[in-house]
Parts: C-alpha cells; structure tokens; sequence
C-alpha cells in the first residue's frame, strides 16, 4: 500500500498534463460563443443618429446582417475600420453598428472622420445588450441569419483575409438559403 502514495499523484499529474497539452493546440482568439445557433437576443436601442427614436433587430427579419461591436476609444475598431467600409461599399451585406460604452458625440466625430460603413448605429452606452450578447470586448461582430439566429461570431477586427475566406462566404451560404 505504500506505493499507492506515489501512484495516486503520479495519476492526477499526469491527468493534467493531458488537459495544459491539449489546450496548447487551441487559437487563443477563437472564443466559442453558446449564443452561435441560437437567437439573438432582442433589444431596443436609441440610434445614434437620433437618439429620440429606437431601433430593434426585429427590423431586419428576412435579411442576413452584420452586428459590429466597436467604440471610438477602440484601437483595434481602428484598424477594423478600413474592412468594415470596403464591405459596405460591396452591397453584399447590411452592417448594423453597436457603440459600447461610448459618449454620443465621440461616436458621432469618430464616424464623420473615418467614414460610416453601417446602415444605421445604435448606441448601447450601459453596455447591458453588449453583455446580452456575450461581449468579450470591441471589436466584435456577428452573423446573424433571415430567422434572427446568430450563425457565427468574431471576435477582434474583421482583416481583408477572414472576410474573403470566412466572413462572405458564410454570408452567401445563408443568403442562399430560403
């Protein structure tokens, strides 16, 4: 029985040796949403164009869209920036923006500088439909489908790589589909 003291904790060593190799495969950026395959949750928010008037994603039943989180205080929304505009300026999808966190008049200066790429920006300034959605932090967007479905989430800026290899090509597939 004496050797069972060194077997015991030789097991649950070896235990977690498994599960820290096996994480070392994983993309530390890719982090699962439980909301993918699920609908997204509904909300009404002031737009940031006229915050007298709400906006809710109940607007765009029928329609495959884009949810970008983003803030003007964000570094990597910056960088995201350039991608989001060349999208919009394609047609292919509506972007609908969420500024988080941010005070009406940056959001406003910070879209009127670098050009709006959004058909329309609600402003969640509480950040409450943000952790609605499980919001890691900006950039963030999301794929929503023609029932409301959240089909896939990224999380960081959008490159010109992921969009062509990802991002359109899922889009096409649920446009295609009835």
């Amino acid at each position: 029985m004496r050797w069972l003291k060194f077997v015991v904790p030789l097991i649950v060593f070896a235990a977690i040796a498994v599960f820290l190799y096996r994480g070392l495969d994983r993309d530390p950026r890719e982090l699962p949403s439980p909301l993918v395959g699920k609908p997204a949750p509904a909300f009404s928010l002031p737009l940031l164009s006229d915050p007298q008037s709400n906006w809710s994603p109940q607007a765009m039943h029928g329609k495959v869209w884009l949810l970008n989180v983003w803030g003007s205080w964000c570094t990597a929304c910056h960088v995201e920036h350039p991608v989001l505009l060349e999208l919009a300026r394609l047609k292919t999808v509506p972007i609908v923006g969420l500024a988080w966190k941010d005070m009406l008049d940056n959001s406003n200066a910070w879209l009127k500088r670098l050009g709006d790429p959004y058909e329309l920006t609600v402003s969640d300034f509480t950040g409450k439909v943000a952790i609605d959605y499980g919001v890691y932090g900006a950039p963030e967007t999301f794929l929503i489908d023609k029932q409301g479905v959240i089909r896939y989430k990224h999380v960081g800026p959008i490159t010109p790589d992921l969009l062509e290899r990802t991002l359109l090509p899922k889009v096409r597939e649920l446009q295609a589909a009835s």
